[in-house]
């Protein structure tokens, strides 16, 4: 017999959105961003863990490092956005921190200026893609995504040797459970994504569903024979999509926005020499994908913020990644 989901409950109740935020985002490895975004000295981008500002940073002394980008005086923001420049200065009383973190000024201080620096974040990579996690004590991040380098290695697609090519970001009007439960299973592309259906062979004998400790791969061969696609899920919040065909990776985050809204971006890269006509066709199935997802969990999160029932059910097979993740969910919150 298929399982019970967690209790609907849990994807809009504050009280269960904040326990997240202490348990699952402030413990773990989330994508920020990619190195070029950090490639001189000077050049600064933020993020978030979570609900935690993040600022990453390249200093004068080449080092990259992260910070909570929360101000030591009084909690304001420090910085917004990316760019280049030498110091990070707090708009609200011009507390000014080097690009280490140390406190470099600040006005009319009576205090020795030492040791009142930006919070550290840990920040590790995986090829080109900067991870942060605000635990001090995390394990290190290739203990944590497992063999998904590995995989994505198999596939021929050497992450070092992929170019940057753009950012998408948009948000949806759902809890950030309900959308990474939509990326971590396939049975809806048959109905949902037909666009998709006809690229990936989504039958149940040719899609293969992989569980690991703190990952999950959706594999997907590619109808016309060309190369497979991988899909994968790294615990909490990141997905990572190889689409059949040309040298490509997009990675991102699920970020939790509210208890009912999530807020996305994708990083898409592609390897040197990929035509032109060919990246336009696949962002265009991406967009057309992401618009009908963004629609379904739409409608699951007004199902489930209703109360008109306490739980779903889980198919023990097309949904054993779901069920995966719903586990980690309940042993974080446990």
């Amino acid at each position: 017999m298929s399982g019970r989901t967690n209790p609907w409950a849990w994807y809009s109740a504050p009280d269960v959105w904040s326990l997240e935020q202490e348990r699952v985002f402030a413990r773990s490895w989330q994508y920020a961003g990619h190195a070029g975004m950090a490639a001189r000295a000077g050049d600064f981008f933020t993020a978030r863990a979570g609900r935690i500002p993040v600022v990453v940073a390249r200093a004068e002394d080449g080092v990259t490092r992260a910070f909570a980008n929360v101000c030591r005086h009084r909690g304001s923001i420090v910085v917004e956005g990316a760019g280049n420049r030498k110091t990070l200065q707090c708009p609200y009383h011009a507390w000014t921190y080097g690009l280490d973190g140390r406190l470099r000024a600040a006005p009319r201080a009576d205090f020795d200026l030492d040791g009142v620096g930006l919070a550290p974040v840990r920040l590790e990579h995986w090829g080109p893609f900067l991870f942060v996690n605000p635990d001090a004590g995390a394990e290190p991040l290739a203990d944590w995504l497992g063999p998904v380098p590995a995989q994505v290695a198999e596939l021929g697609v050497d992450v070092d040797s992929l170019e940057f090519h753009h950012r998408s970001e948009w948000s949806v009007a759902a809890n950030w459970k309900v959308v990474a439960e939509n990326f971590l299973e396939c049975y809806h592309c048959a109905v949902a994504h037909p666009g998709f259906s006809a690229l990936v062979d989504v039958s149940p004998e040719a899609y293969r569903l992989e569980v690991g400790r703190l990952h999950s791969t959706q594999i997907g061969p590619a109808r016309d024979g060309a190369r497979r696609s991988q899909f994968h899920f790294v615990w909490p919040n990141t997905g990572i999509n190889v689409f059949p065909g040309e040298p490509n990776l997009s990675i991102g985050p699920f970020v939790p926005g509210a208890p009912d809204r999530t807020d996305r971006f994708l990083d898409y890269f592609f390897g040197a020499g990929v035509p032109g006509a060919w990246v336009s066709e696949l962002l265009e199935l991406d967009d057309t994908v992401g618009r009908e997802d963004t629609a379904l969990v739409e409608r699951v999160q007004v199902g489930v913020s209703s109360g008109a029932i306490a739980h779903g059910r889980l198919l023990r097979d097309a949904e054993k990644l779901v069920a995966h993740f719903q586990g980690l969910v309940r042993k974080a919150l446990a």
